[in-house]
């Protein structure tokens, strides 16, 4: 039987006073009995259960309940994909209106809900490391004490990269503590985790298996270093291409990843089986629950499209932003496997009608959006990357991607582009195109020259369906490959690091989205979070605003 741990009564005020435990996800698990901290025994086998734990934080990246889940949070601030609100709803205060404007403050949900899963996540893994370190604690002759601390210490440098993405300079915490942290800034933090990777990588296993699926091996922390010093310049100011190939060139030449045949593949119900998958968060609807984000996107006649458990929520929000999808090329099969539109039935064949200002009419997904605030209920391209299955419940079996091979590709593509040898980053990009054009061979080629190229994203802003375009073109570089990591890595929350690494984030215009302030390329720490540590400044532009 699963025994509970009470955390020290210090430990658990310090989480409340400065994470904001309070609004934290629920962890799937009960952290609380009438047993403490110091009073467990516990036994071998406890290890790997305990490690197995701190990955049970992840499943609020995909929770889309209210629209929070980080997931579609790192979206929507993007020229990628919008939450505008319509006749059933969605507005929320203001909420999703907020990200796709760039107006949030420190009271914004989202900044809140990202905070405490990224601060929890890192306390979590804190506790465990600290626990598995002990010379007492009892390990079961399966279990390998280094490769455990090392696995927890590579999903703390996880949890610590999107903490630096996201707000910069931030506490830096690796034990449990009674003090109020203050920050510490962002250089350090990437040098942090830089150095615990590179001291834990030949620890993990180089082995792809069932018993370290969903968790880190070597190949998985070389796909997050790799992430790490592609975005080193934001970070530390100084661009690590090099380092980053080397990471990638790891991955590949290992040959325990490859390709998936089909685009779809990665992300079918029970994906466990992609050859492509590095990292995942893995789901299942009753034990493994959180990947709900369907209930987000589709609208509620399409219950009957899936026979679903559960109805999605009311016309549904989370949809493809026009400009973005009209940069596809229209015999890409990934534009299809992306963004559902067109006429919507029923799994029986019977058209599908609309419930608001639609009522009684047919339902037909249109790409067209008048602005990016409030829509009808029939217009925008639905997110639906990941297949939902015929009688799925409100979680889905699907296993959410983190890392996988293509991404690998392209990383190394780019950093290629970066140093001179388009040529080389062009047969990487041509590769990973490949099945996107199966029914168009010739499509997949793309050369060098083509790479350094402009993008096809006509950016400005659009009101009443009219576009008024910049003037000025994004990103300034290296355009059409800006535009392969979109058609290939949509909806994968990798968009708002690739703006911000091609400098657009807060330049450019699409849709209701106007350039913003350039201190938005971060988020401010919570209010809330703030006003209760007093060794905690909120980021100085976000003062007063």
């Amino acid at each position: 039987m699963r025994k509970y741990v009470k955390y020290t009564a210090g430990s658990l005020l310090a989480l409340f006073l400065w994470i904001g435990f309070a609004a934290c996800t629920d962890l799937g698990e009960n952290l609380y009995s009438d047993i403490t901290e110091d009073s467990y025994i516990y036994e071998p086998g406890d290890a790997t259960r305990e490690v197995g734990a701190a990955y049970a934080n992840l499943r609020g990246w995909t929770d889309a309940g209210a629209g929070l889940g980080i997931c579609i949070a790192q979206a929507i601030s993007t020229d990628e994909a919008v939450f505008p609100a319509n006749g059933s709803g969605w507005d929320d205060g203001g909420n999703f209106r907020r990200m796709h404007q760039h107006k949030w403050d420190g009271t914004q949900e989202h900044v809140k809900r990202m905070w405490n899963l990224f601060f929890t996540g890192a306390v979590l893994c804190n506790n465990v490391i600290g626990m598995l370190e002990k010379e007492n604690f009892p390990f079961a002759s399966n279990e390998n004490k280094q490769e455990l601390i090392a696995e927890t210490r590579a999903l703390r440098a996880f949890y610590y990269w999107y903490i630096m993405d996201n707000f910069g300079d931030a506490p830096l915490i690796t034990a449990m503590s009674n003090e109020m942290p203050p920050k510490t800034p962002r250089k350090e933090i990437y040098n942090f985790v830089v150095k615990e990777l590179q001291e834990i990588i030949e620890i993990l296993p180089t082995t792809k298996s069932v018993a370290n699926y969903g968790r880190f091996n070597r190949w998985g922390a070389k796909a997050l270093l790799a992430n790490v010093y592609l975005n080193a310049e934001v970070y530390a100011g100084t661009p690590q291409w090099e380092a980053c190939i080397k990471e990638c060139n790891d991955i590949l030449n290992a040959g325990v990843y490859t390709l998936d045949a089909d685009y779809t593949d990665m992300f079918k119900t029970n994906n466990e089986n992609s050859l492509e998958n590095i990292f995942v968060i893995p789901f299942d609807e009753i034990y493994a629950t959180g990947f709900n984000y369907h209930l987000a996107a589709l609208h509620g006649a399409n219950r009957k499209t899936y026979d679903l458990v559960g109805s999605p929520w009311g016309a549904g929000a989370y949809k493809g932003t026009p400009q973005f999808v009209d940069t596809y090329d229209a015999d890409d099969l990934r534009l299809n496997a992306t963004w559902l539109g067109g006429p919507q039935y029923a799994s029986d064949g019977t058209p599908l009608l609309g419930s608001y200002d639609k009522m009684g009419e047919p339902l037909i997904f249109v790409k067209e959006m008048p602005n990016g605030i409030f829509t009808s209920e029939a217009e925008g391209l639905r997110f639906l990357k990941y297949e939902v299955a015929m009688g799925s419940r409100s979680s889905l079996n699907n296993d959410y991607v983190l890392f996988r091979l293509a991404q690998v590709y392209l990383m190394k593509a780019e950093c290629l582009l970066r140093t001179g040898k388009a040529d080389e980053a062009a047969v990487l990009v041509t590769e990973v195109r490949k099945r996107a054009f199966k029914n168009n061979p010739e499509k997949a080629v793309v050369t060098g020259a083509q790479l350094l190229g402009p993008s096809s994203y006509q950016y400005g802003m659009v009101e009443n369906y009219v576009i008024t375009p910049q003037s000025q073109k994004f990103p300034e570089q290296y355009g059409r490959f800006y535009d392969e990591l979109g058609w290939e890595l949509a909806g994968e929350t990798f968009r708002r690091r690739d703006m911000i690494r091609f400098g657009h984030y807060t330049k450019a215009a699409w849709l209701s989205h106007s350039p913003s302030e350039s201190y938005r390329t971060l988020y401010p720490i919570p209010q809330e979070v703030v006003d209760t540590n007093p060794n905690l400044d909120q980021n100085p532009d976000y003062v007063g605003n």
